[in-house]
């Protein structure tokens, strides 16, 4: 038992809806998924650990966004379509006053995406949630149309999706090392705990963009997966700071808030983000500007991909800048 409530009774009440694209969904000992044909499975599982991924204090709505956001982030990562999610949660206790708001937040994204939940399991436990998502690729003359890390080829131009280093600014306000006008840390706590997933982007992008991963972890730190999965360096510049961190550009905003240095060092290794990185062909600007106008997202050109390994940093006279931005990484 879940506290006052069973476990299958929690089920039902939040989480058992009719499948509309699943053969079947919940209730049964296995789900059951049919691809459409001509395409692959795209797969991936997230876990968020509370005290670790989010504070204790956070709204479940928002938590309940965010759990299945970040999953989507990953699907849109390969340029797939959401299909369906599995749900496995452990509670401390189970009680309506959280449940209720968390499942309304997870199933409304769901909803936005076409993702049905199809399964799953519930636990007592410290609060921990992990989600598996399923989607789907296109197939084309027996070539996948996936998105993949290992894709990018020395003179690409390296691209960002929307906007990075809020999230950061949210999460140290939160744990008392920064102070953030009140509109200004809103604006900020709303990218931190409801990410919006760029699968429109993602799927628009298949076919232009030849290596892309979304941030997670922080800027350059995921950017390093592409370069070590395509067998390449590349070199950014700095200038992106305060052109890609949205409170920066609020009318409310003063330079004075946070330094320079504080600045890029949340766009550059913040994290939390949930933008797209992706390269593409110089030839493909074009093609990624029109993917960026379908997709309603704006993307910025942010460097290039060079054959020499390493990733350096340069300000905006092309100068060397010092590289000392570690990604967060979750045993450290």
């Amino acid at each position: 038992m879940l506290g006052a409530m069973g476990e299958f009774d929690l089920i039902a009440r939040y989480f058992t809806r009719p499948t509309a694209r699943a053969a079947l969904g919940v209730g049964d000992d296995c789900a059951l998924l049919q691809p459409t044909p001509g395409t692959q499975l795209a797969i991936s599982s997230d876990m968020l650990v509370e005290g670790r991924h989010f504070l204790p204090d956070v709204d479940p709505a928002a938590l309940g966004h965010k759990a299945l956001a970040v999953n989507l982030s990953d699907l849109a990562a390969c340029g797939a379509t959401p299909l369906a999610f599995t749900l496995a949660l452990a509670l401390p206790s189970a009680e309506e006053a959280w449940l209720a708001p968390f499942s309304r937040g997870l199933l409304a994204l769901a909803d936005a995406h076409g993702c049905e939940l199809i399964g799953g399991d519930t636990t007592q436990g410290p609060l921990t949630i992990c989600i598996t998502v399923f989607g789907e690729v296109p197939v084309i003359d027996g070539k996948s149309q996936a998105l993949l890390r290992s894709g990018a080829r020395a003179g690409d131009d390296v691209y960002v999706s929307g906007t990075l280093g809020d999230a950061r600014l949210a999460l140290d306000t939160l744990r008392g090392t920064q102070v953030l006008p009140p509109a200004v840390f809103e604006q900020a706590r709303q990218r931190l705990e409801q990410p919006t997933p760029r699968v429109a982007l993602g799927q628009a992008l298949r076919g232009i963009a030849s290596a892309a991963i979304d941030v997670s972890d922080g800027f350059l730190g995921d950017l390093r997966h592409i370069l070590d999965a395509s067998n390449v360096g590349a070199t950014i510049n700095t200038t992106i700071a305060t052109g890609l961190m949205a409170c920066c550009t609020r009318p409310d905003w003063s330079n004075g808030v946070i330094s320079f240095e504080q600045q890029l060092s949340c766009v550059l290794a913040g994290g939390d983000d949930y933008e797209l990185v992706f390269t593409a062909a110089v030839a493909a600007r074009q093609a990624v500007q029109s993917a960026s106008r379908e997709a309603r997202t704006p993307v910025t050109r942010v460097g290039r991909i060079e054959r020499a390994a390493g990733l350096r940093l340069i300000d905006s006279q092309g100068k060397a800048w010092p590289n000392h931005y570690p990604s967060f990484d979750h045993f450290c």
